[in-house]
């Protein structure tokens, strides 16, 4: 089921069918980072231990290797340090989990793909978040820390820009650097993995006139929030109270809407401006794009399962940047493989309600286990992680909604002496589409 001699560690449990053998080893035949002679952690075993390691945060590099190689008892498999482990990973450098990366992005999605198409165009968002990096002296050079007036306080961060595909939450690109750049910056660079056939949602930070011109100079539209204090032309209405306007150079349908959402705890309303180059209102009817504009939240959801469900809230292990480059594309990698498997088992199924944590914990147990790590002579797309995701289906999504709030305040205890009201409520939305330009709130 495993490989043979010193390559038996390299594997990633039933995952091993997805990042396969094949492709890593071509991956480091290109990248040139194929070994010279055969060492005791030969490159291969190195990329898998590096993609374990993002399946277990919690553990370092010497506990990974113990769950990689604790079901290859029968084997000889070679005593190895910390120290020799860390060798390894500078020896192999961040090119090979770049292009990585790159051979496993994509929407894991197909055509009938539940929620993944709107109108025929597949449905995208790019956003941006942090990751805490270790307080080292390198990073901190390079990364800097935040400060007030006081001080300078917490960790360095990176900046995570992706691009997400909305129904699956799969990564299509990402790119990421220090947090000073900024998220459109580094937004520019995914505009490559854009195209025709596709619609990008985008919140007001990447609503600029020089990053929406460049988005639509890929061929995909846009769907975009823009700012209160915007106040775009309006030369033209169309029925549906939407109304054609132009953003520099760059000609644009304008909706305007009231949404209230209203719970329990009381009601709220604001209104929201949206830009979008799907100029035919009667393809693309107003009310249908604001309901869409909601989907940009699974970008969201996509950092969530990064973040917390396999990072744990916890700081990135490297102390040196090209380590975190390293960890961050192994990361990454991890997760779109555990994406791909969900696709595969949710195609007659709404992905909404496939859990990532029941398909997380599976891929975990079927890397200590060893198990299913070469495909049959029958092809099993669903698999065990897909079983399991099947077996425990989450129901069907509902409306709710819960008041912003400081996610990592400096007490865990704070917010109740604040009084901060951190409950999630049932949530009935309502949306009007307003003909006249209003009052900004």
């Amino acid at each position: 089921m495993v490989a043979e001699g010193v390559y038996a560690p390299g594997h990633l449990g039933e995952l091993t069918q997805i990042v396969s053998f094949e492709m890593v080893d071509a991956v480091l035949a290109e990248c040139g980072a194929v070994q010279e002679r055969l060492r005791k952690l030969p490159a291969r075993v190195v990329v898998y231990l590096l993609l374990a390691g993002a399946l277990f945060e919690e553990c370092g590099y010497l506990a990974v290797w113990s769950k990689l190689t604790g079901a290859l008892g029968s084997l000889p498999i070679p005593k190895i340090t910390a120290t020799a482990l860390w060798h390894a990973r500078c020896r192999l450098g961040v090119r090979p989990l770049h292009a990585l990366f790159d051979l496993l992005r994509g929407p894991a999605s197909a055509i009938r793909t539940t929620g993944a198409r709107w109108a025929g165009l597949l449905v995208v968002a790019v956003d941006g978040t942090y990751l805490d990096v270790p307080d080292a002296p390198a990073t901190r050079a390079h990364l800097g820390k935040g400060s007030n007036r006081f001080n300078t306080a917490g960790y360095p961060q990176i900046c995570l820009t992706a691009l997400v595909a909305c129904g699956t939450r799969a990564v299509l690109d990402a790119a990421f650097g220090p947090r000073t750049t900024g998220e459109t910056t580094y937004g520019r660079r995914l505009l490559r993995s854009l195209g025709p056939g596709m619609i990008v949602l985008l919140d007001r930070g990447f609503a600029g006139n020089a990053f929406l011109a460049h988005t639509a100079a890929t061929g995909a539209g846009f769907l975009a929030r823009l700012t209160a204090s915007r106040r775009p032309p309006v030369p033209r209405r169309f029925a549906d109270g939407s109304f054609l306007s132009r953003i520099g150079t760059l000609e644009v349908r304008v909706i305007e809407c009231e949404i209230t959402i209203a719970t329990t705890a009381g009601r709220h309303t604001g209104v929201h401006r949206l830009a979008t180059t799907l100029l035919d209102p009667h393809a693309h009817p107003a009310i249908e794009l604001v309901k869409l504009y909601h989907e940009r939240w699974e970008v969201e959801s996509a950092y969530f399962a990064i973040k917390k469900t396999m990072l744990g809230r916890r700081v990135l292990r490297a102390r040196t940047m090209p380590g975190i480059a390293q960890e961050v594309y192994a990361l990454l990698s991890a997760y779109q493989a555990i994406r791909i498997a969900i696709a595969d088992a949710t195609t007659d199924t709404d992905p909404d309600r496939a859990s990532f944590s029941i398909a997380l914990q599976t891929a975990r147990d079927q890397v200590v286990q060893a198990a299913n790590v070469v495909a049959g002579t029958t092809i099993d797309l669903v698999g065990a992680i897909g079983r399991a995701v099947l077996d425990h289906l989450m129901p069907a999504r509902r409306h709710r909604t819960s008041p912003r709030a400081v996610k990592r305040p400096l007490s865990r205890y704070a917010y109740k002496s604040l009084r901060v009201d951190r409950r999630t409520y049932k949530a009935t939305i309502s949306i009007d589409i307003l003909s006249t330009t209003p009052i900004s709130p």
